[in-house]
């Protein structure tokens, strides 16, 4: 969840939105989002899909699974 927490950080700071704006856009308060920035809490993954629906950022996932890797794009 770090890792996520930063990066959702950044995407909003990309857009230029506040976190009081972008908890408007996802429907929850502003103290959620700093949780979530901050990996204070796990967040539900609905929370973290309706963040990236307001980001929209590109979202790419690679797993490696033993000699394989699975890639989601």
């Amino acid at each position: 969840m770090d890792v996520l927490g930063k990066m959702i950080k950044a995407a909003r700071q990309e857009k230029n939105l506040t976190q009081e704006e972008l908890g408007r856009l996802v429907g929850v308060q502003k103290a959620q989002i700093s949780k979530l920035e901050s990996s204070a809490n796990s967040a539900t993954i609905d929370t973290i899909i309706k963040v990236f629906r307001a980001l929209k950022p590109e979202i790419n996932f690679n797993v490696k699974l033993e000699d394989n890797f699975v890639k989601l794009a």
